[in-house]
Formats: structure tokens, sequence, C-alpha cells
């Protein structure tokens, strides 16, 4: 039984390290984000910071069609096993929506889950990244539900 213990144990410690995560591939990446699926297409500057092997937060200031939507996220990242520089993640954050319409100026704001893959470019310091972003819409009179939005990003990473 003793031995038996001790095997279990040598197969546990053996898959434990051979699926630790590994740092991320790279810290910081400043790009061009795009929101787009239905309703407006939005294209803006788009920055990404990891705080460590596995969170992240992601900032976007996004235009398009009379609005500007800025975007905060937080994402959780994990290796893609047997795929060198791919990682998923998943997170959300808020967004705050500025648009102007016929004269007519008003603010909403928004919720973002998000689900993603992101990669990084071996030697190469582009990272690329594609995220499906339902969106949930808050408002005072009216709240929606948008599940057709996705995200790309292209970024310089360093």
């Amino acid at each position: 039984m003793k031995k038996l213990f001790t095997i279990l144990g040598c197969i546990g410690l053996f898959t434990l390290t051979s699926t630790q995560v590994k740092a991320q591939n790279y810290k910081t990446a400043l790009g061009l984000g795009l929101d787009f699926g239905d309703g407006a297409t939005l294209v803006g500057p788009s920055v990404k910071h990891f705080f460590n092997a596995h969170d992240a937060g992601q900032a976007e200031v996004l235009f398009g069609s009379n609005l500007t939507t800025i975007n905060l996220f937080y994402q959780y990242h994990g290796n893609v096993k047997g795929a060198s520089g791919l990682k998923w993640y998943a997170g959300g954050g808020p967004a705050v929506n500025f648009f102007s319409f016929n004269g007519f100026n008003d603010t909403s704001f928004a919720l973002k889950p998000m689900v993603g893959l992101d990669y990084k470019i071996s030697g190469a310091p582009l990272a690329f990244a594609f995220d499906w972003r339902p969106t949930i819409y808050l408002g005072d009179n009216d709240s929606d539900f948008g599940a057709g939005r996705f995200g790309f990003g292209f970024k310089y990473a360093f």
C-alpha cells in the first residue's frame, strides 16, 4: 500500500510540474483594437498589461459611427498546452459609451464579459487577440443584451 501511495505521489508531482503555467510571453502591448459585430464597427488605441502570469488589464478607447467607447477589462490568462505563444483568456469589465446623433448627446454604460485567444509571435514583437464580448447595455429606461459582438487586437508587445 505504501508503494502505491509513493507511485501515485510521483505521478501527481510529475503532472503538477509538467502542467505549471509559464510566465507570459510579454509584459505590455500597445496597438489597435477593433470591436465589431451587430451594430457599429469601432476602432481605436488599445493597451494591455500583465500584472503576473495569469492576470492582465486591458484598456481601449474606440471610435465609430458618432460613438466613442471606453472599455476597461480584467482578463485571466492560461496557456494552451502544445501551442507555444497561444493563451486563452476570460474576463470582462465595464464600458462607457458617449454618442451623438442629430444634435442629441447621451452617455450609456455597459458590461462586457469576454472569452478569447491571445497569440504572441515568437521572436517578433507582435501579438494578436480575438475574443467574443457579448454586451449588456445598462440604462435608466432601457436595458439590452447584444450577443453578437467581437473584439480583435493588433499589438506591439514589449
